[in-house]
C-alpha cells in the first residue's frame, strides 16, 4: 500500500495490468451476475483470496414471488473463511472523506453510486441513472482520480466524472461498507473443511418448496405484465428472475467443480446439472425476448419443466453426499 497526503492507492494495480477473474471470462455463460457478486468476485483474488470457496450459499437461491433471490456472499462466510469484516459505514460527512479515511487504514471501501458517472457502464454512462456498487481501492482527491472494482473489472475515472460521483451536498447518503482483517484467512485443507462446514449448514436452510416450479405457476401473470410494459420492463425482469437464476446456478457449479479440484469426490453430476440449469435459463431468457419483440406472449410455450428436473438432481445427489 502506497499513500501520502493527497491520495491512497491500497493494491498499485491498473486497468492495464489487471487480469479478470476468471469466473468473468467470455467463455463462461452468465459472464456478469449481479453488482455485488461481481465485486466481490473481483476483489477477493485482489485480497488473495479464491472467491471459489465462499461460493456454498449458491444453495440457498429461492424464487420470493416476483424475483429470483438477488444472491449475495454472506458476510460471514467472508469472515469465517478468510477473516474479512465487512462493516457499514455510516456516512456522516462526505463520501470522499469518509472514504479517504477508511483507506488510509488499508481498508477497501464497497458504496452504492450512480452509474451514470462511471465510464464502464455501458448504456448507462452519462444516459442513465441506476444504481450499483463499487469497490474503492485508489482515491486522489487532489488530482481528482479513483479506482475502483465494478462489475467484470478494475478501472479508473476522473474529472468531471469523479466531480459527478462526490457530487455536494449529498441529498440522500448512500449505504456505504469497509473491509477490514478481522482475523487470519484460512488455506489448503483448513479452507475446503471450513467451506464444506458452510455448505453444510446452507444446505439445512434451503427453500422448502421448489423454486422452480413456483416461478412456472408464477409465470402466467408474469408474461401478462410483461405484455403490459415496454422493452425497458423486460430488461429489468430478465435481469431479476432468469439472470439470477442462471447466474447463480453457474456459480454453484463452479463451487462444486471448485470441490472436486479439492479432493471432494462425487459432485461430477451436480455440477453438470447446475451448469446445464444456467444454460436453459439463458435459453428462457432468448425466447422471453422474442416474445417482447414480437408482441405474442404464450406462458405454454415456455418449457420450465427441463429447468426443474436440473434442480432435483442437484439437490438429490448433494443430499445423497452430504446428507
Amino acid at each position: 500500500m502506497s499513500s501520502d497526503s493527497d491520495g491512497v492507492d491500497l493494491l498499485g494495480i491498473s486497468p492495464a495490468t489487471w487480469r479478470s477473474s476468471v469466473l468473468h471470462g467470455g467463455e463462461r455463460i452468465w459472464p456478469e451476475t449481479n453488482c455485488y457478486v461481481d465485486l466481490w468476485i473481483e476483489l477477493l483474488p485482489a485480497l488473495g483470496h479464491p472467491a471459489e470457496a465462499a461460493l456454498s450459499f449458491t444453495v440457498l437461491q429461492d424464487f420470493e414471488g416476483d424475483h429470483f433471490t438477488f444472491f449475495k456472499f454472506p458476510l460471514e462466510d467472508l469472515q469465517r473463511l478468510f477473516g474479512l469484516s465487512v462493516q457499514e459505514l455510516p456516512i456522516f460527512d462526505s463520501v470522499e472523506a469518509q472514504s479517504m479515511a477508511q483507506l488510509r487504514r488499508g481498508r477497501p471501501v464497497l458504496v452504492e453510486v450512480d452509474a451514470f458517472w462511471l465510464p464502464d457502464a455501458g448504456d448507462a454512462y452519462r444516459k442513465a441513472h441506476v444504481k450499483t456498487s463499487i469497490a474503492v481501492i485508489a482515491l486522489d482527491p487532489r488530482d481528482r482520480r479513483l479506482g475502483y472494482f465494478h462489475g467484470t473489472g478494475y478501472y479508473e475515472l476522473a474529472g468531471e466524472d469523479y466531480a459527478g460521483l462526490f457530487h455536494e451536498p449529498v441529498v440522500l447518503f448512500p449505504y456505504a461498507e469497509f473491509v477490514k482483517r478481522d482475523s487470519e484467512a484460512l488455506a489448503g485443507p483448513a479452507l475446503r473443511e471450513a467451506s464444506l462446514a458452510l455448505l453444510r449448514g446452507h444446505l439445512q436452510h434451503r427453500p422448502r418448496r421448489h423454486p422452480i416450479r413456483e416461478w412456472r405457476l408464477a409465470l402466467p401473470a408474469h408474461l401478462e405484465e410483461l405484455a403490459r410494459r415496454d422493452m425497458g420492463h423486460f430488461h429489468l425482469y430478465a435481469f431479476n428472475v432468469p439472470r439470477q437464476l442462471g447466474a447463480n446456478f453457474e456459480m454453484l457449479g463452479t463451487y462444486l467443480e471448485w470441490l472436486a479440484a479439492q479432493g471432494v469426490d462425487g459432485l461430477g453430476a451436480a455440477a453438470a446439472a447446475s451448469r446445464h440449469l444456467a444454460e436453459a435459463a439463458k435459453a428462457v431468457q432468448f425466447q422471453f425476448a422474442r416474445m417482447v419483440h414480437r408482441r405474442r406472449f404464450d406462458a405454454g410455450a415456455v418449457d420450465l419443466r427441463p429447468l426443474e428436473a436440473d434442480y432435483d438432481l442437484v439437490f438429490a445427489a448433494l443430499g445423497e453426499r452430504f446428507g
